[in-house]
């Protein structure tokens, strides 16, 4: 072979191999780290009821936490081999990158510049949320258009921020703002009078409101002036690791679809409809794609119930909070809550 052909030969191979490369980007490294560290580690919200906290036994509750805890189960077959790691506002997208967790299931708003800008790609939405506004019931506001003068208080380095900005310039209303840096020094300034009105997701302020010392008389106004879909975040590079968690979320809706719970798992093993099956693991290798069982969406279930268990538990008639399931109540069910099929 000539000279001109073994370098055009090596050349050819090595623009080869970088296509493979490119091609199977990180290749499964995040699944493969989590299964020999024996945990899956949770980025979740320094303590949001009804999301992410610690309960009276010190043990965590809530609708992400009940995400992760799908994924672990899905993984070990053990909803408890999660390790919680608690993250503010400003730290919670650099834990992700730096490989402090393996993915984020904390009230964070998918966004464009989040996922061109930061490395970052939503694995789908858990839940349609808005920005509201809680204000003081004897205050006789009853719409948000009537804020006008009144300082109004945000948290830093939320998309919150951008958006009270742009609802109040579009509708010509000058208001003042305090910003500060995390949901509790936010509530105390609204708690100490510091504001008229606080400002957030509104999932959130039924959350912060039961925090304050009579509930009742404080009251969510009925604008929602944002789209804020919340969702589990994992870093761009790794497509098994992505489409795991993806997956899991969606087998949850689906679950809920389907009507299979928790308590029924057993029975939809036996079930002869094949949208059940291909769910449970009882047709199809659709799990084995990603490095997972057949029965990986049949596990997550058991553990933590489908979509709609988890959400009532936590958030909805079943939780304190008692927050209408609105916008993420199932498609069939008047929501826009939607999974892609398993098949």
């Amino acid at each position: 072979m000539s000279n001109h052909n073994k370098r055009h030969g090596i050349l050819t191979a090595t623009l080869l191999a970088l296509v493979l490369v490119a091609a199977h980007p990180a290749g499964a490294q995040t699944l493969k780290a989590v299964k020999e560290r024996g945990t899956l580690n949770c980025g979740v919200s320094q303590g949001l009821l009804g999301f992410s906290s610690m309960d009276d036994k010190n043990a965590w509750t809530g609708f992400d936490v009940d995400i992760c805890r799908a994924v672990a189960a899905a993984i070990f077959d053990d909803p408890a081999k999660v390790t919680f790691m608690t993250l503010d506002t400003a730290s919670r997208f650099t834990a992700l990158q730096s490989n402090k967790i393996d993915v984020l299931s904390r009230n964070s708003t998918w966004t464009m510049s989040r996922e061109g800008s930061l490395g970052l790609m939503f694995a789908g939405v858990a839940y349609y949320d808005g920005q509201g506004f809680l204000v003081r019931r004897d205050a006789g506001i009853d719409t948000a258009l009537q804020l006008g003068g009144k300082t109004i208080c945000t948290q830093t380095g939320t998309t919150t921020e951008l958006n009270l900005s742009d609802y109040f310039r579009a509708n010509d209303i000058d208001i003042k703002v305090l910003a500060l840096g995390s949901a509790e020094e936010t509530l105390k300034a609204y708690d100490d009078r510091k504001c008229d009105v606080l400002t957030s997701d509104v999932s959130q302020l039924y959350a912060e409101r039961l925090k304050l010392a009579a509930p009742d008389s404080h009251i969510i106004l009925p604008e929602v002036i944002s789209k804020e879909p919340l969702g589990p975040a994992v870093r761009q590079g790794d497509d098994q690791w992505f489409n795991l968690i993806k997956w899991t979320l969606y087998a949850l809706i689906n679950a809920e679809e389907l009507g299979v719970k928790s308590r029924t798992i057993d029975e939809a093993v036996k079930s002869s409809n094949p949208n059940i099956r291909r769910l449970v693991g009882t047709d199809g290798e659709f799990g084995e794609q990603f490095g997972l069982p057949k029965d990986w969406a049949a596990r997550a279930v058991r553990a933590v119930g489908n979509y709609g268990e988890i959400y009532e538990r936590n958030v909805g008639t079943q939780s304190r909070l008692s927050i209408p399931r609105g916008l993420n109540a199932l498609w069939t069910q008047g929501g826009i809550q939607y999974a892609p099929p398993i098949r």
